[in-house]
C-alpha cells in the first residue's frame, strides 16, 4: 500500500514536470514566433494604432490614480520615520527614487496587467473557440501578424509613456501631501527633488516598463491563443494571463534592478 502511494506521488509530481517543460518550450517557441513577425512585413497600421489607444490612453485614468496615491504613501510614510531621527529632508529624495525606479512601473505594469492582459486573452480566446482564427489563415491573413505583432509592438512603446507619466504624477502626489500635510517649504521640496533627479532612475524605470509591457502582451496573446474548450476555457486562458503576466513582472523587476544595480 505505502508503495502504491508513493508510486502514484511520483507518477503526479512527473506529470506536474513534464507540463511545466512542455508549456516553457510552448512559449518559447511562440515567442520566437511572435518577434520574428514583429519585425518582418507585412505591418498592419491600423490595428497598431488602435492597440495603442487601448493599451495607453484608456489605461491613463487607473495608472494616474494608482501613482499619485503611491506617491502620496510614500510621502507620509517615509516622513512618520525620518522625522524620528530629524532627516525630514529627505522625503522628497525617496519619494523621487521609489516613484522612479519602482512604485511607477511595478505598479503600473500590474494595472496594465489586470486590465489589458485580461482583455486580449479573452479577446484572442473567444476568437480562437469560434475558429475565427482559422478563418484568418484561410483567408492568407498570418494571426501572428495581424492579432499579435500588434499588441506586442504597442504594450513596448506603450507602457513607457505610462510610466513617464505615472512618474510625475507619482511625484506631484508626495509633493502636495509635503507641502500642504506635512508643511515643507514648496520651493525647497522642489529643489531637493530637481537636485536629486538622476537619468539612470528616469531610464532604469523606464526599461522596465517596456520589458514588462512585453511580458503583459505576451501572456495575453499566448493564453489566448493556445485557449480551448469553450467560454471555461476562455475564463481560464484570461486568469492564467493576469497570473502569469503579474508574476513574472515580479520576477522580471527584482532581476532588471539586480542588473542596474551593478551598473
Amino acid at each position: 500500500m505505502t508503495q502504491k502511494l508513493e508510486w502514484r506521488f511520483v507518477n503526479k509530481l512527473g506529470r506536474v514536470v513534464l507540463n511545466f517543460f512542455k508549456a516553457t518550450g510552448e512559449l518559447g517557441l511562440f515567442t520566437m514566433e511572435t518577434v520574428y513577425h514583429c519585425m518582418t512585413p507585412p505591418f498592419y497600421g491600423k490595428a497598431f494604432l488602435r492597440q495603442l489607444v487601448e493599451i495607453g490612453f484608456y489605461s491613463l485614468p487607473v495608472v494616474a490614480l494608482t501613482t499619485l496615491f503611491s506617491g502620496m504613501v510614500i510621502a507620509l510614510q517615509t516622513y512618520s520615520g525620518f522625522s524620528s531621527i530629524s532627516a525630514e529632508g529627505a522625503v522628497a529624495m525617496v519619494v523621487l527614487i521609489s516613484v522612479t525606479r519602482e512604485l511607477a512601473p511595478v505598479m503600473a505594469g500590474l494595472m496594465v496587467a489586470g486590465r489589458i492582459g485580461a482583455a486580449m486573452a479573452a479577446e484572442i480566446g473567444t476568437m480562437r473557440v469560434t475558429e475565427q482564427i482559422d478563418a484568418l489563415s484561410t483567408l492568407s491573413t498570418n494571426p501572428y501578424k495581424y492579432l499579435i505583432a500588434p499588441r506586442i509592438v504597442a504594450g513596448i512603446v506603450m507602457l513607457p509613456v505610462l510610466v513617464l507619466i505615472g512618474d510625475i504624477i507619482g511625484i506631484c502626489g508626495g509633493y502636495m501631501i509635503g507641502v500642504s500635510k506635512l508643511d515643507f517649504n514648496a520651493t525647497t521640496y522642489l529643489t531637493n527633488t530637481w537636485e536629486y533627479l538622476k537619468p539612470m532612475d528616469i531610464i532604469s524605470g523606464l526599461v522596465k516598463a517596456s520589458v514588462f509591457g512585453f511580458i503583459i502582451t505576451l501572456m495575453g496573446c499566448y493564453n489566448g491563443f493556445h485557449s480551448q474548450g469553450g467560454a471555461q476555457g476562455v475564463g481560464q486562458a484570461t486568469t492564467n494571463a493576469v497570473v502569469s503576466a503579474s508574476i513574472l513582472i515580479l520576477i522580471f523587476n527584482y532581476i532588471l534592478t539586480e542588473i542596474f544595480f551593478t551598473i
